[in-house]
């Protein structure tokens, strides 16, 4: 059904109040990353941190803003995740000449990014429904916070409210959001100390020897003399701001998925809107690129709105964590948690190093750091084991986006499992899950793409004295 109900002023007015102290939290996350160094050195973005200072300032902590308030955030962060997934597909073209020569390279990357997700989703169902859920009493969806929250990110566990909510487990946002956190935490942290520790061993293909794992040299706030445009005007300005029509195209897009989750709700509850937008988003591409004025989009613009859109969103999903939720929850989280992380680790040391025949820890690091934290601490923990970005990693990691996120890490089935944890139960979804993913791996194995380990450079150098 379409709206067609009038918003108060006095609802406006509130939405912008509200909207003004996000914006004073942010910077203050901002001036508290640019003081507190070891915040940089621990690549905490300011939003996280305002989110934080939210937090300690809302009604479970000195009660400064009330929790009408802090609630009205959380729903704005359901709503801003909708404007980041939206444009993810505008302006995608392909390149046939540059991804000739790392296709290979580019399908390994897009198995172990499947063979991640499927991992975060099936491996929890299945202790949840054997252990968790029996001993406390858990709902079935509770596993799924796990690929929501850490595959996801933030942004996809701010989208999965709606979701939650509808399938009648208010829960679920919180906890979502709260295993978000633990995974970006864990995966910053884990990921430093796993650099050096694959320096030190020999696994590192850029880094060697006794060389320690340097830390970003870029500063936070960057000088007058490097400052430079990140985003270009595609259109006169005396017609249009530039970045009110890509808005426009991302909002058309939101309009589209609008539509087919209205159509959907017949047959399927709970599919939230992000992931149908993003559809909405493909939608406007096949049709803008067909036409000569496809020269109009600049994919920085629309990396500038959903950047704009994340921040604020990621603020609002953590300041609107409900503490005593997750106090309620926090031995079954701790659990679940543990074995995610060893299950991770697990993921990197041994399927890592069988998928990637060649520069095996940079390639799987960059996924190790996207599948704990978000995509931007893959890319930062990549960046540290190679520096100058003289493998492939990235450029591969960058060009399976396409044919991963719509459907895993926040995509269109990460969406749908809960749904079908409610229609076929944790188990099922688990175990099922788990088949798919023995699935690809023995199909790996078949094409090739699944290898016996290389030996490291210093287990080489051991082994040849030994001969002589």
């Amino acid at each position: 059904m379409i709206p067609n109900e009038a918003i108060a002023s006095g609802t406006l007015n509130a939405l912008l109040y509200y909207s003004s102290v996000l914006g004073i939290l942010l910077v203050i996350g901002v001036f508290i990353r640019i003081k507190i160094k070891v915040l940089k050195k621990y690549f905490i973005p300011a939003s996280l941190i305002a989110g934080f200072v939210g937090l300690l300032l809302g009604p479970y902590g000195v009660k400064l803003f009330s929790e009408e308030m802090v609630g009205t955030w959380g729903s704005i962060a359901g709503i801003l995740i909708t404007i980041v997934f939206a444009p993810m597909l505008i302006g995608m073209k392909s390149d046939g000449k540059k991804e000739k020569g790392t296709s290979k390279l580019v399908i390994r990357h897009l198995i172990y990014s499947y063979a991640g997700s499927l991992l975060q989703i099936s491996i929890p169902l299945i202790v949840a429904a054997l252990i968790l859920i029996p001993i406390w009493d858990l709902n079935a969806m509770f596993a799924t916070i796990i690929e929501v929250g850490w595959a996801g990110g933030h942004g996809t566990a701010a989208g999965m409210t709606e979701a939650y909510i509808n399938l009648g487990w208010e829960d679920g946002a919180s906890l979502g959001v709260t295993s978000a956190t633990l995974g970006i935490v864990i995966g910053i942290i884990s990921g430093i100390v796993m650099i050096n520790h694959g320096v030190k061993k020999g696994y590192t293909s850029i880094l060697k020897g006794n060389q320690a794992m340097s830390s970003q040299s870029d500063e936070d706030a960057i000088p007058l003399n490097k400052q430079k445009s990140n985003a270009v005007n595609t259109l006169n300005p005396d017609m249009v701001e530039s970045f009110a029509f890509h808005m426009g195209l991302i909002l058309i897009a939101v309009f589209i998925g609008w539509f087919m989750q209205q159509f959907l709700a017949g047959y399927v509850q709970g599919i939230p809107l992000f992931p149908l937008a993003m559809i909405g988003g493909l939608l406007v591409n096949m049709v803008i690129s067909k036409t000569k004025y496809f020269h109009l989009i600049d994919v920085n613009t629309l990396r500038r709105i959903q950047g704009l859109a994340l921040d604020f969103l990621i603020i609002g999903a953590v300041a609107s964590i409900k503490v005593p939720i997750v106090v309620q929850y926090w031995l079954p989280l701790l659990i679940l948690t543990v074995i995610t992380f060893f299950m991770m680790l697990w993921y990197f040391y041994y399927l890592g190093r069988r998928i990637f025949n060649e520069e095996w820890f940079e390639n799987a690091i960059v996924h190790y750091g996207s599948y704990t934290g978000v995509a931007a601490v893959g890319l930062m923990l990549l960046r540290t084991a190679d520096p100058e970005m003289k493998t492939d990693s990235g450029k591969a990691y960058a060009l399976r986006a396409p044919f991963y996120s719509p459907f895993l890490g926040g995509g269109l089935l990460t969406a749908l499992v809960p749904v079908l944890v409610i229609k076929y139960g944790a188990l099922s979804v688990g175990i099922g899950s788990l088949a798919i993913f023995i699935v690809i791996i023995l199909l790996s194995r078949l094409f090739g793409l699944y290898n016996k380990p290389q030996m490291s450079s210093n287990h080489q150098a051991s082994y040849s004295e030994m001969s002589k």
